[in-house]
């Protein structure tokens, strides 16, 4: 189980794939042709989600979570998975990073191994709160991505990919929402497609009342004057509902370079929005519940945690602890790494690397939702049942 998300370049560094052919790059760059028609996905096919309650099998949101936790002194205890719930209090819908293989601007429609993982790692455990809904769509692919760093053109049809997450989204609310509550989730580009839905087809309409939360992460959100991302509040303290949850993660030793795109502030001085998950849980927390993937980010090289590992996932209570901080041109999620004496592992993997170098403008985002997966799916239940106060009085 190889964690994909994000950069290409560090997805072929991390699982040892070789690089899709890139176009060169050429002096002066014509404007890409106007995209073809588009048919619209048919979400009543349940071969076009990931994850659905309804899906009579292929749900890549129901496997095993087991994690192998692994205290400082090495002892090890086993934490085990759960299946996902019959009837959860509320629903959660989810747009994944970009994680496609497929040698095409944008990708198709069928499941490969890269969604599953994503799904696997991101999701999943999300399953112990909400119903999961995870629809497949037509993202701007890996082979963009990299066309779109080298020559700065865009090839996908981005009318075609919205249309999926608008569609997908408006066949959720008509045919399985039933007026619940719904936490909104996506990382990378999935949380720009979420800030995007917001702000066109929630913010202001009846359907945020029915909001829970929104957890955009790994992809940068600004702040408007009022404080709000357009309108809606900015989660600030435990008991939020219907609030925003984002930030970008980068070690607390190398915070962001300033050609970092990831946490930057907006050109007319606005903050970059950066939410604590663990302070967002209990006031002033740190201590970041981390769900690590136990197969390497390197093929060629297993991850020796100081103890046997036979699970999907691994768990190093008391390693990781992480705050937001600032400087004069970014704001970020400072991810702090403590080491103890004994035999445990004494640090994460996560980074993104580049022939055998840590690409510092990319930070820990590869691993921005592991890093906090336990306090995000806590949070969850809380915004959850400070959601259900409200409408009670309570």
């Amino acid at each position: 189980m190889i964690l994909r998300t994000g950069l290409i370049a560090a997805l072929l560094l991390v699982t040892g794939c070789k690089a899709p052919p890139v176009p060169e790059a050429e002096p002066a760059v014509e404007a890409p042709p106007v995209p073809p028609p588009f048919a619209h996905v048919d979400y009543d096919d349940m071969r076009n989600w990931l994850c659905h309650p309804d899906m009579p099998e292929g749900n890549a949101c129901d496997v095993d979570l087991t994690a192998t936790v692994i205290h400082e002194d090495g002892t090890t205890e086993i934490e085990e998975s759960y299946a996902l719930l019959d009837t959860a209090p509320f629903d959660c819908f989810y747009i994944y990073p970009t994680v496609s293989f497929d040698q095409t601007w944008n990708s198709d429609l069928l499941t490969g191994p890269e969604e599953l993982n994503v799904a696997e790692n991101q999701l999943a455990r999300y399953g112990s709160v909400c119903n999961l809904y995870a629809p497949i769509y037509r993202q701007r692919t890996l082979l963009e991505l990299q066309t779109l760093m080298v020559t700065g053109v865009s090839n996908a049809n981005v009318e075609m990919r919205w249309a999926d997450v608008v569609d997908s989204w408006e066949y959720y609310l008509e045919h399985n929402n039933k007026g619940r509550p719904v936490l909104l989730i996506g990382h990378s580009q999935g949380a720009d497609m979420v800030l995007q839905l917001l702000k066109a087809e929630i913010i202001g309409k009846p359907v945020q009342a029915q909001i829970v939360g929104a957890h955009a992460i790994g992809f940068t959100a600004h702040a408007d004057a009022d404080g709000t991302f357009g309108g809606m509040p900015v989660c600030s303290a435990p008991g939020e509902a219907g609030c925003l949850v984002n930030y970008e993660s980068f070690r607390a030793t190398a915070e962001p370079p300033a050609a970092s795109r990831f946490g930057l502030k907006a050109a007319d001085g606005r903050s970059a929005i950066c939410t604590s998950p663990p302070a967002l849980v209990e006031a002033g927390a740190t201590a970041l519940d981390a769900y690590m993937p136990a197969q390497s980010f390197s093929a060629a090289e297993p991850t020796d945690f100081g103890a046997p590992v036979s699970t999907p996932f691994v768990k190093l209570p008391g390693l990781v602890s992480g705050e937001c901080r600032s400087n004069a041109t970014h704001d970020w999620f400072a991810v702090t790494v403590a080491p103890g004496d004994g035999p445990r592992v004494d640090d994460i993997r996560g980074d993104v690397m580049f022939n055998g170098q840590v690409v510092a403008e990319w930070g820990l985002h590869l691993v921005d939702m592991n890093l906090a997966m336990g306090n995000l799916v806590a949070l969850a239940a809380l915004q959850a049942e400070a959601w259900q106060a409200a409408q009670t009085g309570d």
